[in-house]
């Protein structure tokens, strides 16, 4: 669930209110968006992962609202803790083109063909 935007984090670029597919957020016109309806979070993690600059954290395994506070979750680590796990690193050079697996496709799509 989501728990936290850092009011000294977040740039209010609004993309983790554009990706919440549970409309969990509302825009804040020259502010930080705000946490609307905590209880609609479905723990899907894609604020956390889109984040840019990591001032959101959601809590894993939290059934409702835990009250935590941005100065804990900053203490110890937590901002953009998910999207690490995951191998998210923003700093890291892209790789796609060196994916093979679509030359596979290809080549199995040009076979169906003939």
């Amino acid at each position: 669930m989501i728990e936290v935007v850092s009011d000294s984090r977040c740039t209010a670029c609004n993309i983790c209110v554009r990706v919440c597919p549970a409309n969990v957020f509302d825009i804040v016109p020259d502010a930080v968006p705000v946490i609307a309806r905590q209880d609609d979070c479905q723990t899907c993690f894609l604020c956390e992962i889109y984040c840019p600059v990591d001032a959101l954290y959601v809590a894993p395994h939290a059934e409702g609202p835990l009250g935590v506070i941005e100065a804990d979750v900053e203490a110890r680590g937590l901002f953009g803790s998910y999207a690490r796990a995951l191998g998210w690193d923003r700093g890291r050079a892209g790789g796609a083109e060196q994916d093979t697996t679509q030359e596979l496709r290809v080549s199995l799509d040009r076979a169906k063909k003939v």
